[in-house]
C-alpha cells in the first residue's frame, strides 16, 4: 500500500492534510512531517485541523503554519487523512467529494478512503510517514525528525506501551541521528502543563474510584469551568489512574457540554481496550483507546465498566 500512496501523490500537485479532532502527538507530528515530505517532493501542501494545535505541541517545527478551520476550502487535488478512521472524526466539512488517502496504524482502522494504507504493526503513524519519506527519497531534516520523534514518543506512552520493541528503538535512533533532540521533545510535552490542567488533575483525583484491577475517574463540565481548563487539558489524566500499582485498566470520563461523556481507556497490556472502545463506536490501540458514550455520567460509567469486565484479553 505504501507504493499505492506514493503513486497517487506523484500524480497530483495540491494536497490538504488533516487528522482527527482533538489531535494528539502522533496526529500533529505525522501531519507536520508528512506536509514537509510533500513539499520536498515539489508539491503544494497545507495542514488543516479542526481544533488547531494543542499548546504543548506548538513549539514543534512548522506548527505555526497549521490552519484551524471547520471546513476544507480550496482547489486541492487530494486530501491525506492521517491517524483517523473516518471523515467524521476530523470534524471538517468539505472532504466528502475529494480524492482521499488514508494513512493509519490503528488496529481499529477502517478502509474509508480511495487509497488506504493501514498498518497495525507500525507503532505510530509517524513511523509510516518516516517510511514514506525514505521511499520517496526526500531529504530528511532535523525539523522533520523532531516532529516524527514526538509522534513516536507520545504514541508509545514514552516507550512504555505494549508493542514497543527493538524496531521502535531503532526508529528512535534513526530520528535522533537525523537531528531530533529527545530531552527537548520530552520537556516540551511533559513539563509544559497549564495551571488549569493541574487544577483539573486535582478534581479528577478527588473523583478517583477503584474496584479490583480497574480504576476510573471523571471531571464534570462544571469542574472544567471552575478550573478554567481547556479540552486539551484532559489529555493524559487517565495515565495518573493507570499509574496505581495494582490496576490493569483505567478509564477517564470527561463530561461534555451536551451531556455526553468522552472516555479515555488505558491498559497495561492484559486487556484489549481497543475492543472495549469499538463496542461504543470508538477505537484505537490495544493499550490506549477512546470513545464517546451517552450520559448521564453514572449510567455511562456503569456501561463502560461492565464492558471492561467482559472485555477480551490481548491475544
Amino acid at each position: 500500500m505504501l507504493q499505492d500512496v506514493l503513486q497517487q501523490i506523484e500524480q497530483r500537485n495540491r494536497f490538504v492534510l488533516t487528522s482527527h479532532a482533538r489531535p494528539d502527538g502522533d496526529a500533529i507530528g505525522s501531519a507536520l512531517a508528512c506536509c514537509q515530505v510533500l513539499r520536498a517532493m515539489g508539491k503544494q501542501a497545507d495542514v488543516v485541523l479542526h481544533d488547531g494545535v494543542p499548546r504543548i505541541y506548538r513549539t514543534l517545527p512548522f506548527a505555526d503554519q497549521v490552519l484551524q478551520a471547520d471546513r476544507i476550502a480550496g482547489n486541492y487535488d487530494a486530501a491525506i487523512i492521517l491517524e483517523c478512521d473516518s471523515i467524521h472524526r476530523t470534524r471538517l466539512e468539505g472532504l466528502e467529494n475529494r480524492f482521499l488517502i488514508s494513512i493509519d496504524h490503528h488496529v481499529s482502522g477502517r478502509p474509508f478512503a480511495d487509497v488506504n494504507w493501514i498498518d497495525p504493526h507500525a507503532v505510530a503513524t509517524g513511523e509510516m510517514v518516516f517510511r514514506l519519506a525514505r521511499e520517496a527519497g526526500t531529504p530528511f531534516s532535523p525539523e522533520m525528525a523532531t516532529c516524527l520523534y514526538t509522534a513516536l514518543m507520545t504514541d508509545t506512552g514514552s516507550f512504555m506501551f505494549q508493542g514497543t520493541n527493538e524496531h521502535t528503538f531503532a526508529l528512535a535512533r534513526e530520528l535522533v541521528l537525523a537531528g531530533a533532540d529527545p530531552s527537548h521533545c520530552a520537556r516540551s510535552i511533559y513539563f509544559a502543563h497549564s495551571v488549569g490542567k493541574m487544577r483539573l488533575l486535582g478534581e479528577a483525583l478527588r473523583n478517583l474510584n477503584t474496584e479490583g484491577n480497574v480504576g476510573w475517574t471523571w471531571v464534570t463540565q462544571k469542574q472544567m469551568e471552575r478550573c478554567d481548563a481547556k479540552e486539551e487539558d484532559c489529555e493524559g489524566l487517565v495515565n495518573y489512574v493507570l499509574s496505581i500499582g495494582e490496576l490493569e485498566v483505567a478509564a477517564f470520563f470527561r463530561e461534555l457540554p451536551d451531556g455526553r461523556l468522552r472516555v479515555s481507556l488505558r491498559s497495561k497490556g492484559k486487556l484489549d481496550v481497543a475492543q472495549v472502545a469499538e463496542g461504543f463506536g470508538g477505537g484505537g490501540h490495544e493499550c490506549a483507546s477512546g470513545c464517546s458514550v451517552d450520559g448521564p455520567l453514572l449510567v455511562a460509567v456503569r456501561r463502560v465498566l461492565d464492558q471492561i469486565r467482559r472485555g477480551p484479553p490481548v491475544q
